[in-house]
């Protein structure tokens, strides 16, 4: 599904405003916007808004085509700007001030997607009243915006997860983490699914709970074996100290 794409210029300043307005004296100010989704910029829309005193008093839209205004004397202006040169210039503005320079910022490199890296983790077992902690951890994708949800039995979760924001990896890459808190049940299946711009449909990624648990006990054997080897190799190096001090040594 792609995403609205949004680029906006303001100016704001602050002189006399047109003699017919209600206060003569006031801040005037201009937004510029340019909205648009699709990658060959056919939906772009030009907006051009006009304020006094954070009040927006007229509108040019390029799919309405014209100048709207929002009070008595701001319709009337509207009018006879509709009359005037400026509405071509402004109908032209989708042009000049949207879709030509979006065409040299918004390239192709820009727009490229990164799949994420995906991993399911047990950060806690489950444990007498205290329920297992499950982790889904998205990685190394672009661009930022990503949503990351549970399924449990097929059945959408909500009030046991919590989730980070999108974060910064630090090389123009994304990372987010989401926790589920549950007790196991026999037989369940629990599942995350993620949704993101590089993929064609959610991906769902099944817990797999036997799996782990032979890896964490391989994970559990081998540390137990570093361990010992460590604890016998600072035993040999003690004793050998000990000789070492105790020796004596004799000149022939």
């Amino acid at each position: 599904m792609p995403l609205l794409k949004h680029l906006s210029c303001f100016l704001i300043l602050t002189l006399p405003v047109f003699t017919r307005a209600e206060s003569a004296n006031g801040y005037f100010a201009r937004l510029l916007r340019c909205i648009y989704s699709s990658p060959d910029l056919s939906d772009m829309v030009y907006i051009d808004s006009f304020y006094i005193n954070k009040f927006m008093f007229i509108q040019f839209n390029s799919t309405v085509g014209r100048f709207v205004g929002f009070s008595n004397w701001a319709i009337g202006l509207a009018e006879s700007w509709n009359k005037a040169s400026f509405l071509i210039t402004e109908r032209a503005g989708v042009d000049i001030y949207c879709r030509n320079p979006m065409k040299n910022i918004d390239t192709p490199d820009r727009n490229k997607t990164v799949k994420p890296k995906v991993m399911l983790s047990l950060v806690k077992q489950a444990g007498g009243k205290h329920p297992a902690v499950l982790m889904c951890s998205a990685y190394e994708f672009y661009p930022a915006h990503i949503k990351v949800s549970w399924l449990r039995d097929g059945k959408p979760m909500t009030s046991e997860v919590t989730s980070t924001m999108e974060m910064a990896d630090g090389d123009w890459y994304y990372q987010i983490h989401s926790e589920l808190d549950y007790t196991p049940k026999s037989g369940e299946k629990i599942s995350c699914i993620v949704e993101h711009g590089s993929f064609n449909k959610p991906m769902i990624y099944d817990w797999d709970a036997s799996l782990t648990e032979s890896e964490r006990t391989e994970i559990a054997i081998g540390a137990s074996g570093l361990m010992l080897g460590i604890i016998i190799a600072a035993a040999g190096l003690t004793y050998y100290k000990k000789k070492s001090i105790g020796r004596i040594l004799v000149p022939n």
